[in-house]
């Protein structure tokens, strides 16, 4: 009965062939032991341009694997990810074409793009005319990668989870848009009738969006011909595995597969939050056109919410059926949008993103209004007076978005997907994008945006489409003008900024003035409060620097820009102005213990407990610390923390102002300036105090924000004194005194090659001295680390104590007389915290002979992997004293790279001193690196995102 189904079916695809756009008819068999499929496929494309096409471009992206420098294999190394490099060859996938004909069954002449591997160039016979259609035949295999690149492939458990895995065209346009996968899920093809025909193990069932048209067993061969055919599909998903997990759930709308999970949510509940979803996505994105719509786990974990609702089930302050329904919604959403919207993923993904945000806070807004962004933290004792636990669910979208821009990190959402950084592509774009819309939607009150988006999608639904036939019909929808919205807020970094300068009344009437501290054009909300209650609103628009309204007198307390939030301005500490009083009836104090989120409505200052450990002396330290950083940066910060040390029994602590000047567009991107003061023990009953004022400038590529090359020019002047108790154990052989040190850093850290170099100036009253360091790493093809760091340094003037080494050059263990580098114990001459190290200087890891330089050394420092985690290590060097023949020192061992630049061993082998390992006392010679600082253990996360 199948096969007789079957048969009239196919005759019948064919059949409509002859006037669908374009086809592909894939057939597959699967050899689960190789990992690798054998296709025959054909693909019928059709010229749906005014251009005769001589060659047509095929994206062949399960290629991308092939090599360890693929595009795809360079954007694991931008995100500081070594699985891809480290990964054995037969991990990583590729794809061999055995043939490609025309519809003659003539070989056609195709190659593979230098700069894409995972694009083919087909040279066409004969040029493909306007309205024809040009039948490609192609054999080939498929190769799987393993999943644990991409999360698609094949996986532990011997099961296949595929995307792009079967070849397809290019969109043509009035040029080929082709572009290699980086693993953001965003290849762009033309729509396509597509039939597959895939032959697998019994034991494994498919699953697919795709209509399942026959299933054909074969008990002699244990293998079963799945068949499955999609009109007007671009989603090419396919789960091949022996166990599946999706769930079926058909709704009045349409059937959702998903196996996306929840624990402890019963299935009857699941199914309801199913219908419920579906209801919504109908009425606001217009009639689902296929059968079926797949939302898989991959989907959500590539896109999760996030923030509170990461955390695991037993700590997640939501209740289950919110947390699933909301993950579903959010990922069926971004399915939906996907499968009907045929913009360019990749050139044009803001709008797709922003609808996705947008709908996902209509719909918290619609059916959880007071559903909290701490969920029911809110309402906990201890968490519920701060002013994160005021805010809204939907606050978060702003929350993430203005993280970024704080940071002066934040684009463009227009950029191209693949030049946006980690963040920015996860979050804050897409944020940005939402909140964007809302916004529009706010500002166009003669309309109801949400139903004028909802027309427009059905309008478009599976046509090619762009950005500006989605300008073009909102504008002409409202009476309002929002070029403003397509000019400043999409196309470029501007910011929102305003305030309210100044406020006079009369007998009659009240003046505002209101200053726009960008160059935009974009309008902004003005709120009328009385008693802490809304009596009015009104929106002003085009503010070019100041503008002046004037308003009837009437009962109004205070003026508020934004009040309802609905405008991600990047200040909103300066809208609140008081008709009548003083500076503090605008913004009252308020004090807070712990950090939280800005509240413009008050001048904010915190109160923090601290307990830390910096180093032996001290021991454990306890104060608090008063400051007024909120989670969102701002520019001016300060930060006073008076401590107690335990063991030296004395009040320690430190105290900054610093001020950071945010510079778009441009190279020079960031100056900071401000002081820094602390005094605290640096030994046995002796205490340093350390004045530091400085000022830097950051510099980086401003087209290319992916990129982690950063210039730094610092100058500061550093001050120490020093104060010695009756009880030290240390001596001072040197008079305190101040530093001006000029650094210049440029710095490239990758994780395949790293490289940095710093040149370093330093002046004083009795030496001067000018060292330059250069490091560089790279992992190789072979997976082999090798490291190259390179110091010279040279006194220029030097009329210090000849007897001392206090500001000499350091060959394994600098002074660090200017105080910057964490030592647990820096005057240690002995024991376990002696042996601390931090490559400074010299760099070796032994303790020679001639430790110091007074007039010049130079160094080299290399070490090389010889298996995982452990390095061979080698020092040479010149140390080059007063009156002495520069000296030769030279060491070698092994190195334990447990976590590089944090959590270090070194074992001392041979040096100078001869075989140190058969020596007394070796494990005194043992050297580590070591980190106790939180701020420098985020730097590993960092990296990553940012």
């Amino acid at each position: 009965m199948i096969k007789q189904l079957y048969i009239p079916f196919i005759i019948l695809i064919f059949s409509n062939s002859i006037i669908a756009q374009n086809k592909i008819d894939v057939n597959a068999v699967v050899d689960v032991e190789t990992k690798t499929i054998s296709i025959a496929q054909t693909i019928i494309y059709k010229n749906e341009s005014n251009d005769a096409l001589s060659e047509i471009y095929l994206n062949n992206w399960n290629n991308s694997y092939s090599t360890k420098s693929t595009p795809l294999a360079k954007r694991f190394e931008e995100e500081f990810s070594t699985k891809f490099h480290l990964a054995k060859n037969e991990q990583r996938g590729y794809t061999v074409v055995t043939s490609i004909k025309d519809k003659a069954k003539q070989a056609l002449e195709y190659q593979s793009l230098k700069a894409h591997p995972d694009v083919l160039k087909v040279v066409l016979k004969t040029p493909l005319q306007p309205g024809e259609s040009y039948n490609l035949s192609l054999n080939y295999n498929l190769i799987i990668p393993d999943a644990t690149f991409t999360d698609y492939g094949y996986t532990k458990s011997g099961d296949f989870e595929l995307k792009y895995w079967y070849i397809t065209p290019a969109v043509y346009n009035g040029k080929w848009n082709y572009y290699s996968n980086k693993n953001l899920d965003d290849l762009f093809i033309p729509k396509a009738d597509i039939s597959i025909s895939i032959t697998h193990p019994l034991n494994y069932k498919v699953t697919s969006e795709l209509d399942d048209i026959a299933f054909n067993p074969d008990t002699d061969n244990k293998t079963q011909t799945t068949v499955l055919y999609g009109k007007d599909r671009i989603d090419s998903y396919l789960s091949l595995r022996k166990l599946p997990r999706f769930s079926f759930i058909q709704t009045d709308d349409f059937v959702v597969l998903s196996n996306i999970y929840e624990k402890g949510l019963a299935p009857s509940d699941k199914a309801i939050l199913t219908d419920k979803v579906t209801r919504y996505l109908t009425a606001h994105l217009g009639e689902y056109p296929h059968t079926k719509l797949l939302v898989s786990n991959i989907d959500y974990n590539k896109d999760p919410l996030y923030g509170l609702n990461q955390l695991p089930s037993f700590l997640r302050p939501f209740p289950d059926d919110f947390q699933y329904e909301l993950k579903l919604l959010k990922t069926a959403l971004k399915k939906y949008i996907d499968n009907v919207l045929l913009l360019n993923p990749r050139k044009e993904h803001w709008l797709s993103e922003g609808l996705q945000i947008y709908f996902l806070a209509k719909y918290v807004e619609d059916n959880y209004p007071n559903m909290k962004l701490l969920g029911t933290l809110a309402n906990a004792w201890g968490i519920r007076s701060f002013h994160a636990a005021d805010l809204d669910f939907n606050f978060q979208y702003f929350l993430y978005s203005m993280e970024i821009a704080r940071k002066n990190k934040d684009q463009p959402i227009v950029t191209s997907k693949d030049s946006l950084t980690k963040f920015n592509a996860n979050i804050a774009g897409k944020y940005k994008a939402g909140v964007g819309l809302n916004y529009l939607d706010q500002f166009t009150d003669d309309i109801n945006l949400s139903q004028s988006i909802t027309e427009f999608l059905k309008m478009n639904q599976l046509k090619p489409i762009s950005i500006s036939d989605f300008e073009s019909f909102m504008t002409s929808k409202t009476k309002k003008d929002i070029n403003w919205f397509f000019t400043d807020y999409v196309n470029t970094r501007k910011k929102i900024d305003f305030k309210i300068k100044t406020i006079e009344t009369t007998e009659d009437s009240i003046k505002l003035t209101l200053k726009n501290k960008r160059d935009n054009t974009m309008p902004i909300s003005l709120f009328k409060l009385n008693n802490d209650s809304v009596i009015g609103k009104l929106w002003v628009e085009n503010i070019k620097g100041t503008k002046t309204i004037t308003l009837p007198k009437d009962d109004t307390e205070k003026f508020v820009l934004d009040y309802d939030n609905t405008i991600p301005e990047f200040n909103q500490r300066d809208n609140y102005k008081a008709v009548k009083g003083s500076f503090l009836n605008n913004k009252p104090l308020q004090f807070r213990v712990f950090k939280d989120i800005e509240d413009p409505e008050y001048n904010q200052i915190f109160f923090m407990p601290l307990v830390e450990f910096k180093n032996i002396y001290d021991g454990l330290t306890l104060g608090t610390k008063v400051y007024n950083k909120t989670i969102l940066r701002k520019r001016l910060n300060y930060r006073f923390s008076p401590q107690y040390a335990t063991k030296s029994k004395s009040l320690t602590g430190s105290t900054s102002i610093f001020y950071t000047h945010n510079i778009e567009n441009k190279n020079l991107f960031n100056i900071t300036y401000g002081v820094f003061a602390g005094y605290r023990s640096f030994a046995e009953d002796a205490f340093f105090t350390r004045i530091r004022p400085s000022i830097s400038f950051s510099f980086r590529d401003d087209d290319d924000f992916r990129s982690d090359k950063i210039d730094n020019i610092t100058a500061r002047y550093v001050s120490i004194n020093r104060d010695i108790g009756d009880n030290a154990v240390i001596e001072i052989d040197e008079p305190d005194y101040g530093v001006f040190n000029l650094r210049y850093t440029h710095s490239n850290p990758g994780v395949i090659n790293f490289s940095r170099f710093n040149a370093d100036f330093q002046v004083a009253d009795r030496f001067s001295k000018l060292s330059v360091n250069y490091e560089f790493r790279k992992l190789t093809k072979s997976n082999r680390n090798v490291n190259l760091r390179l110091y010279a340094g040279v006194f220029l003037k030097n009329n210090t104590d000849p007897n001392s080494d206090y500001f000499s050059f350091a060959l394994d263990r600098p002074t660090d007389y200017l105080f910057d580098l964490n030592y647990l114990g820096r005057s240690e001459a002995a024991g376990l915290f002696s042996q601390q190290i931090i490559i400074a200087e010299g760099g070796f890891k032994s303790k020679l002979e001639t430790p110091f330089a007074n007039q010049w050394m130079t160094t080299a420092n290399f070490s090389t992997s010889i298996w995982r985690y452990i390095q061979f290590y080698g020092d040479l060097g010149l140390v080059k004293n007063k009156h002495n023949p520069a000296k030769f020192v030279y060491d070698s061992g092994i190195r334990l790279n447990l976590v590089e630049d944090y959590f270090e061993i070194y074992f001392p082998l041979y040096s100078n001193l001869g075989w140190e390992i058969g020596q007394p006392n070796y494990d005194q010679s043992i050297r580590f690196m070591f980190t106790v600082d939180p701020q420098v253990l985020l730097g590993l996360f960092r990296r990553k995102w940012y």
